[in-house]
């Protein structure tokens, strides 16, 4: 087991390390090609804080591990939230100004729904996983659309201002990141999957388990990184539009690609324990980022401690279970 260990550890470091250096290529590429920044904030820079999740749950259905996948995929969405936005209101504040992640935030929680839905019979259909993707690719279409036509946001100010303050990176230098990086993302994924996947069966644990903790947390590290960089640059909007695209890409794409390659049964804990949770963080992102009745979006320190202390529980829980198991 400790060669599975080792496995893990130097997977996660290699992924967390090749997605940034995959996201900068993407991001210079899509410069030099002259995409607005907005549309670099909301497609580029969202699929490649999701790679990680994307690849390693291609690579565990593959290997006939879709539940890891789907843990994967809703561990990242629970941490996105709970983890990632508490430590970044704790820093400071999230005040949310994009008219862009409004109309996103109500979008994220009928996704939400939508996958809650599809566990109510037990089980993700290779059908049901085409619906996850044709709303993907719908969603997708629709950021462009919005990235194109609404040139004046401030998620766009806040990706244009992140791109100032760097170096502009030569197109050849761009690319080779781009690719080196995905390279590396692929073959850390398998080295992850591999070690992951021989823990849970040493350990007599399940790989949604696995999943929704080592995994998740690991693969969400991207997300962690560029929301807390992006908050001490007071680019706030840029910090929630990280966790809600890649919340997105989770939901539909991460989950969809997996139950495409091969259908899943799904244990009753993913829908009563692991979705409500999921859920219920959605839903309180969506209260505390929309604003109502005129009021500005913001998650305060006291609510970032808040969403801390749902993770720390809900972890803990589910570590509890496992020395219990």
């Amino acid at each position: 087991m400790l060669m599975a260990i080792l496995a893990v550890i130097a997977g996660l470091a290699v992924l967390v390390w090749s997605a940034d250096r995959f996201i900068d290529g993407a991001a210079a590429t899509a410069r030099h090609a002259g995409m607005p920044p907005l549309l670099i904030g909301m497609v580029i820079i969202g699929f490649g804080t999701s790679a990680p999740e994307m690849v390693v749950s291609a690579f565990a259905s593959i290997q006939g591990n879709p539940n890891l996948a789907l843990g994967n995929g809703y561990g990242s969405n629970i941490a996105n939230i709970a983890l990632i936005l508490g430590i970044t209101a704790l820093l400071s504040p999230i005040a949310v100004h994009s008219q862009i992640l409004r109309k996103e935030l109500p979008v994220l929680t009928a996704f939400t729904l939508l996958a809650g839905f599809q566990l109510l019979d037990g089980e993700i259909s290779r059908a049901e996983a085409f619906i996850l993707l044709a709303v993907f690719l719908m969603m997708m279409g629709w950021s462009i659309f919005q990235g194109m036509r609404q040139r004046t946001d401030a998620l766009g100010t806040d990706v244009e201002h992140d791109m100032e303050g760097e170096p502009e990176m030569p197109l050849g230098k761009a690319v080779f990141w781009l690719l080196l990086g995905l390279v590396l993302l692929v073959a850390s994924s398998r080295v992850l999957v591999w070690g992951a996947v021989d823990i849970a069966s040493a350990m007599g644990v399940s790989d949604l388990v696995i999943g929704l903790t080592v995994v998740a947390i690991g693969t969400s590290l991207p997300e962690l990184a560029s929301s807390i960089i992006a908050v001490r640059k007071n680019e706030h909007d840029l910090a929630l539009g990280n966790v809600i695209g890649s919340n997105m890409f989770n939901t539909l794409a991460v989950v969809g690609i997996a139950g495409a390659i091969q259908p899943m049964t799904v244990s009753p804990e993913a829908l009563y324990r692991d979705w409500v949770i999921m859920a219920g963080l959605t839903v309180s992102l969506f209260v505390l980022g929309y604003g109502f009745r005129g009021h500005q979006g913001r998650i305060n320190r006291a609510e970032g401690a808040l969403l801390l202390s749902v993770f720390v529980g809900y972890t803990g829980y589910l570590v509890y279970g496992v020395l219990n198991s």
